[in-house]
């Protein structure tokens, strides 16, 4: 089993990963993905896939520890949630035991950063108490995308939409914490946004230098490093799965030439590495943690 915790460091800025869950099976996501495909891939072995050809995925949050700021990515699925999804509903796990100890407690959090607005990565936005869901960190800024919610806002109607809306991502509007940014927005010296539109209309992607080092966050362009040699393979989930594809190649072209530490939002222990060119596709080379535990 996979330490829940394990660390990077960035130059001046610590990039720490808190799993809520990790597993092998079936990724729903990718109908491509099936054992007899994912076989013929040994690069992914042992990392991303078993010897029997299933994947291996993980669902965490990426904090990334400035001089002047603590940000959590993508909070996960969540506990007490009613997901339509059965092995993401009605979650216990201890996911904020291990953020605290990791050192960092829900007031050390000042800004929360969702990369796109699925269930699986806004569900720790919020915490039932006594009945009424209310926001996890209270004393950090929620940095949701503007265009984003424009387009999630009229989900609404859709019921698998509607039930992380209505826990995770309402109540910090209501609240007040939330600022909507734009999709090149800059977070902090050293940490900025970056469109990686396809996944959704507001889907961004985080780009991290400092002190000549450079680090990214994928959000959902890409679910799973199979995508990198098979770059013609769809996520159900996907908006507009054409610009999806031409996203996927953008960036990791990007990657590749240069040279930059790519943390993978859904990839599987280590979870970080860098992109390979390969003729006309790409691998990942898996850089593991500073630290781990």
């Amino acid at each position: 089993m996979a330490n829940k915790i394990s660390t990077w460091q960035i130059g001046k800025i610590k990039i720490t990963r808190i799993i809520e869950g990790e597993g092998a099976g079936p990724l729903f996501v990718l109908p491509d993905a099936t054992p007899e495909n994912i076989i013929k891939m040994p690069w992914l072995q042992p990392h991303f896939a078993d010897s029997d050809g299933n994947t291996i995925a993980s669902i965490h949050a990426l904090i990334l520890e400035t001089p002047d700021k603590c940000i959590m990515v993508d909070t996960c699925i969540g506990n007490d949630k009613q997901r339509h999804i059965p092995e993401w509903n009605m979650l216990h796990t201890k996911f904020l035991e291990n953020l605290e100890r990791a050192g960092y407690s829900t007031e050390k959090i000042d800004t929360v950063l969702c990369t796109h607005m699925h269930t699986d990565h806004v569900g720790w936005n919020t915490v039932l108490t006594n009945d009424q869901w209310e926001p996890t960190f209270k004393k950090a800024d929620y940095l949701f995308g503007k265009k984003e919610w424009e387009h999630t806002e009229k989900q609404l109607k859709n019921p698998l939409f509607a039930e992380f809306i209505n826990d995770s991502i309402i109540p910090i509007i209501e609240s007040g914490l939330v600022k909507f940014v734009e999709m090149d927005e800059e977070i902090c010296e050293g940490i900025t946004l970056e469109p990686t539109t396809g996944h959704t209309p507001g889907h961004v992607s985080i780009r991290i230098n400092s002190e000549g080092h450079k680090a990214a966050i994928t959000g959902d362009f890409l679910h799973h490093p199979s995508q990198m040699e098979k770059l013609e393979w769809e996520s159900i989930a996907d908006w507009d799965k054409e610009l999806a594809k031409k996203t996927r190649k953008s960036k990791l072209s990007e990657y590749a030439d240069e040279n930059i530490l790519v943390f993978g939002t859904h990839f599987a222990t280590p979870s970080a590495g860098y992109v390979k060119r390969q003729k006309d596709h790409f691998i990942y080379e898996v850089k593991h943690p500073d630290n781990s535990y």
